[in-house]
Parts: C-alpha cells; sequence; structure tokens
C-alpha cells in the first residue's frame, strides 16, 4: 500500500456481501494512504447470464464518487480494457506531473 500511486477494486457486483468488502477495501488502500479518489477505479463484475442489471447498483457516499465501470468479459471485453487503459494513462499522467512540480520546486 506503501507509495501506491493509484488502486483498482475489482468486485463481484452479484453479491451484495461484496458492497461492504469494497468499503473496507477503500478505507484501507485508498482513505488511509491519503490516495486521491480520481487515482481508485471500480470495477464491478457482473458474470456471464447473471441477469443483473448495471443501473441499479447501490454503492455508499464515499465510494458513489469514485470511477466505476461494469465489466462482463462474455459481453463486451474491449470495454474493460479501453477504461483500464485509459485509467493507467491519468494515473501515469499525474505521477508524471507530481514528479515535474518535485524538480521545479527542487530547482527554484
Amino acid at each position: 500500500m506503501k507509495d501506491a500511486h493509484g488502486v483498482v477494486i475489482i468486485f463481484n457486483a452479484d453479491l451484495p456481501s461484496h458492497l461492504k468488502e469494497i468499503e473496507m477495501w477503500y478505507s484501507c488502500f485508498v482513505q488511509q494512504q491519503f490516495l486521491q479518489d480520481p487515482r481508485c477505479l471500480l470495477i464491478a463484475h457482473h458474470k456471464p447470464g447473471s441477469g443483473s442489471d448495471k443501473g441499479h447498483l447501490t454503492l455508499s457516499p464515499p465510494l458513489s464518487k469514485l470511477k466505476l465501470v461494469h465489466s462482463n468479459l462474455e459481453d463486451d471485453p474491449e470495454e474493460i480494457r479501453l477504461e483500464f487503459i485509459k485509467y493507467l494513462k491519468s494515473i501515469i499522467n499525474s505521477v508524471s506531473e507530481s514528479r515535474d512540480q518535485e524538480e521545479m520546486s527542487i530547482i527554484t
């Protein structure tokens, strides 16, 4: 957890107990490490044929602020790959900007 630049939390959206568990993971990996919310990605995985409704996933207030992506590798595996690449790019840009600011503060 120490010095992490981002966190991806993947959970089974078809299991209600996982919603409580992701709150614990969020607390440990994001809040306690003072990681900014944009550096956290939630992936709600739906098993093929589960018939679950992606639009009715109720998250607690701290989690509802996070980027949430629904995945179903059978129906649309490309969507999750593209979202993950977009997330990685944002982390790389953020780390690069932080490093540049740190270098400028050393120089000046």
